[in-house]
């Protein structure tokens, strides 16, 4: 950096802007080719060249949100990844879903947790739960060229409403499309290559004022459907022990389930399946 006219040895104007509180629109002025979108792609479809993340699903319950995503990651028809995550923190109230393009998605999160963290700096609070389900919005459609040549990326967001009135629920889900548009989901929603089969078994498992243990098995028992009927979802694996990535967010915040809880439950899933299947066969 030089020096600038008027300003501090070593700074451009924009280091000493203090009214901008968004770190992506900050990255735009200083380094717009480090944001994902602003990179130039060649002109040809790119939806195989890389890894894409494929089912999430999120539900409401009586004391906030919870949010899965299963750990398969596909390549064309090859499995790329069994382990991968798709299920983040985004700050302490609220967690994102990846997917689509895997790389890109890893990277938006990142950017995303940063631009909140940011925020809370500069402004000295937390930013609304609709606030950041529309800078989320707003940084999907900054991906659009990319999402257009086949690297999109469509998370799922979720967290706790802090200002919820009373006798609301303080969980709230959002969904978005490739082109930013945002939209609030009610109760439970899914994303991703196996969405249609979890949310048909979300239909069938979920209700209102669910306790925590409950969802917590209504989540996992939809990913383990998606997994019977969609290839590019993984089912739980006790071999290699990878189950899914469940987090939960309530008035203590976002936290991630243990890896031996979420185990049990989907053990006790298939367990149960198999006892159903061996009841028919009788």
């Amino acid at each position: 950096m030089t020096q600038q006219s008027g300003g501090r040895s070593g700074f451009t104007p924009a280091y000493l802007d203090r009214v901008g509180s968004s770190f992506t629109d900050f990255l735009g002025i200083t380094a717009p080719e480090l944001l994902p979108g602003r990179r130039p792609l060649p002109a040809m479809p790119l939806a195989e060249v890389g890894p894409h993340a494929t089912t999430i699903v999120a539900v409401t319950y009586a004391g906030g949100v919870l949010m899965a995503g299963d750990r398969r990651a596909t390549m064309g028809n090859l499995i790329s990844s069994r382990d991968i995550e798709k299920v983040y923190a985004a700050d302490s109230w609220s967690v994102i879903g990846i997917a689509g393009a895997a790389g890109i998605a890893i990277e938006m999160v990142r950017l995303y947790q940063v631009e909140l963290e940011h925020y809370e700096k500069i402004e000295g609070m937390t930013m609304s739960l609709d606030g950041k389900a529309n800078r989320l919005a707003a940084m999907i459609r900054g991906n659009l060229g990319a999402a257009m040549q086949g690297l999109a990326v469509v998370p799922l967001f979720a967290g706790y409403d802090l200002d919820a009135a009373e006798g609301a629920s303080p969980g709230r889900i959002f969904s978005y499309d490739v082109t930013g548009g945002n939209y609030e989901e009610r109760g439970y929603a899914s994303v991703g290559s196996g969405s249609l089969f979890a949310k048909n078994s979300l239909k069938k498992t979920w209700r209102p004022g669910l306790p925590a243990d409950a969802a917590t098995r209504t989540v996992v028992e939809s990913l383990y459907d998606a997994a019977d009927d969609d290839s590019a979802t993984g089912g739980p694996d006790p071999v290699r022990k990878l189950y899914p990535i469940v987090y939960r967010v309530d008035a203590e915040g976002a936290v991630r389930l243990p890896d031996a809880e979420v185990a049990a439950v989907a053990e006790s899933i298939v367990a149960d399946r198999s006892a159903a299947e061996q009841g028919r066969g009788a």
